[in-house]
């Protein structure tokens, strides 16, 4: 439709923080890639669900300003492909409810953020099959794989360096050894980018205690061969923090633990 016509209507929009740059995906990711074991968006970014904003206008007087609106409407003719533009996102995250000033930091505070799952982003009428998300495998034997081969990795590094490695899982996964030295290792894993994981409680409290020294070692973009019987992984990159305590405005909380009253 025509600029005229389309900043008289409304919209929403998915706010989201680039957290990773550019890179050239070796591992099928998304719902119809997994489908067809095969890569169809190569160069990938990493980014980070910050809010959703519903009845957003699209005129002069709403937080995305003219062009940033009409980039959308323009990305809407060309299949998608979206335009770069210049803008404040200060409005856009005060529409969102997110204490931030970004002229100052130029930086939000995960743990003030809203985000969004995946159940969201759902069309109207979602087509008939198994519901998938950008960073949840609902396969159990494949998300185990995905963990395994990111423990390989984890423990290959760690005995190249002289570590002694004890496999443990809980209530962390790598007990390392070297001399007089002693490391504790959480592992993850994903076929996407390294953007965020997920945290057990027990996880946090663990890497925050001063007398633990721990690492976080986070393999991205791994490849799983879901056509044969035992699932076969290769690839990775590898994010890799020497002593690791999760900051809170790294962290939000996605549930809650409720007491129930007393009978």
């Amino acid at each position: 439709m025509q600029f005229d016509v389309w900043k008289t209507r409304r919209i929403s929009l998915f706010l989201f923080e680039v957290r990773e740059r550019f890179y050239e995906a070796e591992a099928p990711h998304w719902p119809d890639e997994e489908a067809e074991n095969a890569i169809k968006y190569p160069v990938r970014f990493g980014i980070e669900p910050l809010a959703l904003l519903r009845d957003v206008r699209l005129d002069e007087d709403g937080p995305l300003g003219i062009a940033a609106s009409n980039a959308i409407r323009v990305s809407g003719t060309q299949r998608g492909m979206g335009n770069l533009i210049d803008m404040d996102p200060q409005p856009l995250l005060d529409a969102a409810g997110i204490p931030a000033s970004w002229s100052a930091h130029q930086t939000v505070a995960l743990n003030r953020t809203p985000g969004f799952t995946a159940e969201h982003v759902k069309p109207p009428k979602p087509p008939n099959r198994p519901p998938k998300g950008a960073g949840f495998v609902s396969d159990p034997k494949k998300r185990k794989a995905i963990e395994l081969h990111a423990e390989d990795m984890a423990v290959a590094h760690y005995e190249r360096e002289g570590w002694t490695v004890e496999r443990l899982g809980k209530p962390y996964d790598l007990h390392c050894t070297r001399g007089g030295e002693e490391r504790r290792v959480e592992v993850k894993g994903t076929t996407g980018a390294a953007t965020s994981v997920d945290l057990t409680i027990n996880e946090v409290v663990h890497a925050r205690d001063p007398q633990n020294t721990v690492d976080l070692f986070v393999v991205s973009d791994i490849k799983v061969d879901v056509r044969t019987d035992s699932y076969t992984t290769s690839g990775g990159r590898v994010l890799h923090l020497h002593d690791w305590a999760p900051a809170e405005e790294d962290l939000r909380p996605r549930a809650f633990e409720y007491r129930l009253p007393l009978a």
